[in-house]
């Protein structure tokens, strides 16, 4: 199975997820941080991980007679590189596109039902907004928002700091064919 194959699942997504940060994790504690998955799809989506590269295995201890594994994410497997990504056919991204978003809808409905959630106090957001961008406004918002996502990447976990999904998503809105919007256009509701 390829990295495309394997990474556009929103159960495997969510594996992903859980295990960013640098984290090694067992399958046992996996099942405790996505309780929502059953035991047995879990175990064998992270075969199948392991199986694809994307899972590495760092260590082994016997517990009980049983062998417990440790597994961190893999980091040259672990997204789809820019060579692949290019590679995708429409129907790819379909497929991911519903992965990501399955897998954020599940994310949030498991904040949302731990105890205490507070969407306020935690500054959860989901705001829409349309941007008005041509080519090289588009590429220089990407490349600022990349530096300001990778200020903070490499902080590892430490008291105080809690994981934080966040998901961008660009794409045109209308066929851009249909010509410039009409001088004095409002902005969209939510922009700005």
């Amino acid at each position: 199975m390829d990295t495309l194959d394997l990474l556009l699942h929103p159960v495997r997504l969510r594996i992903v997820h859980a295990m960013s940060g640098g984290r090694t994790r067992t399958t046992s504690e996996l099942c405790e941080r996505l309780p929502d998955i059953p035991k047995t799809t879990l175990y064998r989506h992270v075969g199948l991980l392991v199986e694809g590269g994307v899972l590495e295995i760092v260590d082994e201890q016997r517990v009980r007679g049983a062998v417990e594994r440790h597994y961190r994410l893999h980091r040259d497997r672990s997204a789809i590189d820019a060579r692949a990504g290019a590679t995708m056919s429409l129907d790819d991204h379909r497929r991911g596109f519903a992965a990501a978003m399955a897998a954020l809808i599940a994310e949030f409905n498991a904040y949302l039902d731990r105890p205490g959630a507070d969407p306020y106090a935690d500054s959860v957001g989901y705001r829409q907004a349309v941007f008005w961008l041509d080519e090289d406004e588009i590429a220089e918002m990407i490349g600022e928002i990349q530096a300001l996502v990778a200020a903070r990447a490499g902080n590892a976990p430490r008291a105080g700091r809690t994981p934080r999904l966040m998901s961008l998503i660009f794409f045109p809105s209308e066929d851009p064919s249909g010509g410039p919007a009409p001088d004095g256009a409002e902005p969209a509701p939510g922009a700005g």
